[in-house]
């Protein structure tokens, strides 16, 4: 039955059925609504209990209210006493008294009755004299607040040595010692901060757990993890039969690379990893998102510091780990030595009685590469994935980056379900319909299902690399969760900042005074964004700070350069270009921009400019020493002392300090440097010379002349 028709046969109107329902607690939206039998035997029991409250309670609200004077001859009304509770038991159906008003009493009886003063009284008690303010106020709002003319309360300001024109601020200290003098008590009012928006939470069955009969086996994701240049790239090239390592600058892989290969008539995801110590991040997240990792070590070079950090992220996140000991061509290789640098690691080869299975390949002779790819599928048919490709998407972004021409993209790898064009993707602090597909060959594509990497077009923004994304159904909870999770990063940065204490502040002036190199970091993706940022803040040095403006993707724009300009730093480009107009805009403002296409070149250029910016260290070098033999009084021209070199040599360009028992006499330049009867450039150990200091004559026989050198030595950070 509806709303309304019940209303027909209640005989009321829809109206004050709906407020009925809503304060018995039933959920209905409108007049059409359907009720269940339920709600009627609910609307039947509370006509029973509240048969004679709903008539009372009518007749007290409908009645006139009496008028009553007061002593003074002004009118009151009576007061109406509110209805009792609805849900009253028979036995307290007693009619309700009306009480009579209380008198009121003058404001001097008040003040002179011992006993509480009644509500009516309190209402005729003087003001109270606290002014509540939320903060500074203008001369002219605190004089309105205290009653007072502006230009009394400006003189007043001026016996307490504050000028301040009407317009112009007040302390809150100064306010309060003014209110105090004209009784008022000056309170500040704590600032409330707005309720934060409820947003509904986002309904996604990704949690429920999949009918048996909806499992489908999908492909394994494999990650290839290892040293850099131990041949990870290569050995996916021979496996994929491809050239990536000859697009990449140096000759290693600086992104994680996702690609799909059929073997067999079954399909293997491969991700692969960079080596550099710098990508420490982005391995991490390689491990998190594989099935199987494969450690790729060089036989030739053997388990080095990156392979180690690769092998305790597999272990952390507990995935099924395989070796590969490859460039077994080499000459210096050495295929056991390997297996016993992995036991060193805690991992026992297969064929030593343990469980690590262990390949040996050549990259570049394609040995052993057709047995890896084997023992791959076996694997996956020992670990038997499925996945339900009939519900809806989700996964982690491999990378993100934003191109030109198509926006924000992100890389993702699909770990459960069908992605498809059009559905509504939720990642982070982003959202998007997606606006197309593009699998690892470059190919548009309509759908995407389990362990499918695919580029991803349609999203608000660039997530972060590493992000959770999923599909969910309505756009407006997709809208709203995002939000939510921006308010949520915007608040947890401003969470960080700590209260200003005078140990900070001291340690803020002593920071002001040391160098600071200001960058502005832009890459290709955001890993490479993370990995730069992440490298870049592991420079530590006492002497000159690194601070990172700003690291985003997408190319170097007119407003890198304007931002550069404005903040004093230096544009690093990784695998990026400039816009057009860029390079003149940067010349004209006088911006360095560095463009790098190999990290660890980079992190080098940094160090050599945060090195350049300290002013070289001044040292003194000794050079050698002289005895006074004799001393030669020239007139005008002062005393020339014949001396014996006892070490080292002396030069005309050295300075020299004059010793007589211990104590130094002077420092100063040399005038004249002579061998006999002619200059000499240079008087070397055991040779004699007659010396002429600059404004010094008082030589004695038995002075000890020091010769030193002032060398500028660069400093290190």
């Amino acid at each position: 039955m509806r709303v309304h028709e019940l209303a027909k046969e209640r005989q009321t109107t829809s109206k004050e059925l709906l407020a009925r329902l809503q304060e018995l607690g039933i959920d209905v939206k409108n007049r059409l609504s359907s009720v269940g039998d339920n709600v009627l035997e609910l609307l039947r029991e509370d006509d029973e209990e509240t048969e004679v409250a709903p008539i009372r309670t009518a007749k007290i609200e409908k009645a006139p209210a009496k008028r009553l004077l007061k002593k003074d001859g002004e009118e009151e009304r009576e007061p109406v006493l509110p209805p009792p509770p609805r849900k009253t038991p028979p036995a307290a159906k007693a009619p309700v008294p009306i009480l009579p008003p209380a008198p009121v009493a003058p404001p001097s009886a008040a003040s002179e009755a011992p006993a509480p003063e009644p509500a009516a009284r309190q209402e005729s008690a003087p003001p109270n004299p606290v002014v509540k303010v939320s903060g500074p106020l203008t001369v002219q709002q605190l004089a309105a607040k205290l009653g007072l003319r502006p230009n009394r309360l400006v003189a007043e300001l001026m016996r307490l040595n504050v000028l301040a024109s009407i317009n112009e601020r007040v302390e809150v200290d100064i306010a309060r010692k003014i209110a105090i003098k004209h009784g008022f008590m000056l309170e500040v009012e704590k600032k409330i901060e707005p309720p934060k928006p409820v947003v509904r939470p986002i309904e996604v069955r990704d949690d429920e757990e999949d009918r048996p009969e909806d499992l489908q086996p999908r492909p394994p994701v494999v990650t290839f993890l290892g040293h850099v240049d131990h041949g990870k790239t290569s050995l996916l090239d021979r496996i994929r039969k491809t050239m990536v390592t000859a697009g990449e600058a140096g000759g290693i892989t600086q992104h994680i690379g996702a690609y799909t290969i059929d073997e067999s008539g079954r399909q293997v995801t491969f991700l692969d990893t960079p080596g550099h110590a710098a990508f420490t991040a982005m391995r991490a997240r390689g491990a998190n998102l594989t099935d199987i990792a494969v450690i790729i070590v060089a036989a030739d070079d053997g388990v080095m510091p990156q392979t180690k950090e690769a092998i305790m992220h597999a272990k952390a996140a507990d995935v099924c780990m395989m070796a590969a000991i490859n460039k077994i061509d080499m000459p210096g290789a050495n295929v056991e030595r390997v297996k016993q640098q992995f036991l060193a690691e805690g991992l026992t080869p297969e064929d030593w009685g343990g469980t690590l299975v262990c390949v040996p390949v050549s990259a570049i002779t394609g040995e052993g590469v057709e047995q890896l790819v084997e023992m791959l599928l076996l694997q996956a048919e020992v670990l038997d994935l499925k996945a339900n490709p009939k519900r809806r998407a989700r996964g982690y972004v491999i990378e993100s980056q934003l191109e030109q021409g198509m926006g924000p993209t992100a890389n993702l790898l699909i770990k459960n379900g069908t992605l498809k064009v059009g559905d509504t993707i939720l990642c982070g602090a982003h959202w998007g319909r997606v606006r197309a597909l593009i699998n690892d060959h470059g190919v548009k594509v309509k759908t995407a299902g389990p362990a499918t990497p695919i580029k991803c077009l349609g999203l608000s923004g660039v997530p972060e690399a590493g992000a959770e994304f999923r599909v969910v159904t309505d756009d407006k909870d997709a809208r709203a969760a995002a939000a939510t999770e921006q308010t949520r990063l915007k608040d947890g940065q401003l969470q960080t900042q700590r209260k200003t204490t005078l140990t900070d502040l001291f340690e803020r002036i002593e920071a002001n005074q040391r160098i600071e190199l200001k960058v502005i970091v832009k890459a290709d993706t955001q890993g490479s964004v993370e990995a730069i940022s992440h490298a870049l803040r592991e420079i530590k040095s006492d002497k000159v700070s690194l601070n990172i403006v700003m690291a985003a993707t997408g190319s170097i724009t007119a407003n890198d350069v304007m931002l550069a300009s404005a903040s004093n730093a230096v544009i690093l480009g990784f695998h990026i270009g400039k816009e057009s107009g860029v390079p003149n805009l940067a010349k004209h403002h006088g911006v360095e921009i560095r463009l790098h296409q190999i990290i660890y070149e980079l992190l080098d250029v940094v160090k050599e400019a945060m090195t350049g910016l300290l002013a070289p260290r001044m040292e003194e070098r000794d050079r050698g020493k002289a005895l006074v033999k004799q001393v030669f009084d020239l007139g005008k021209q002062g005393c020339v002392a014949g001396s014996l070199v006892t070490s080292g040599h002396v030069r005309p360009s050295y300075r020299v300090r004059v010793r007589r028992s211990g104590d130094v006499l002077y420092e100063g330049s040399i005038v004249s440097l002579r061998h006999f009867q002619t200059d000499a450039a240079e008087v070397r150990e055991s040779q004699e010379c007659g010396v002429r200091l600059d404004n010094y004559r008082d030589f004695a026989p038995g002075d000890m002349l020091e010769f030193y050198e002032i060398e500028a030595v660069r400093q290190s950070l």
